[in-house]
């Protein structure tokens, strides 16, 4: 169905800043990337468009679904921790790529960009595995949630033990 589809998202920024004017303007393109084009229903519901508030609550990500008017639709809590190594192998493989592109030959350059992809796919699957059964989308969308959750976490992956 045309309305069922995501048509804002916000961030709380009390419980998911960011970690600076790179880390925003990453979150700003991966929301602007996923409103562009995206399938979001919320199961047992007739449908959107929806708004969407992100938060963070003890490292569950908040996923409070509204109506474009405000009616609150469903809340859902997402456990990040299935999804820390791939989120951290994501980073440690882009780190790669951006350098690869300053001193590498396309061939390997397209090697590194071919196993980022990989990981990428990799979290995005796993993504819709855990959004399985509540919030339905197609692969394209889980793949635009994927690097939103991502951006979100740019700063706080990389901490301690992070």
């Amino acid at each position: 169905m045309a309305e069922d589809r995501l048509i804002a998202v916000e961030i709380d920024e009390e419980t998911l800043t960011s970690s600076g004017p790179d880390a925003e303007h990453e979150r700003r393109v991966a929301i602007f990337d996923l409103i562009e084009e995206n399938s979001f229903g919320v199961l047992d519901h007739e449908g959107g468009p929806y708004l969407l508030y992100l938060s963070m609550v003890e490292r569950k990500l908040v996923f409070d679904i509204r109506l474009e008017d405000g009616t609150k639709v469903h809340t859902f809590i997402l456990s990040i921790s299935p999804f820390r190594g791939i989120i951290r192998d994501y980073f440690m493989i882009c780190e790669s790529y951006y350098s690869a592109i300053k001193s590498q030959t396309p061939h390997q350059i397209e090697a590194i960009d071919m196993a980022r992809r990989g990981i990428h796919n990799e979290g995005s699957t796993l993504l819709a595995e855990r959004l399985e059964g509540k919030i339905e989308t197609d692969f394209d969308t889980a793949r635009r949630l994927f690097t939103l959750i991502c951006a979100l976490h740019a700063g706080q992956m990389r901490g301690p033990g992070g």
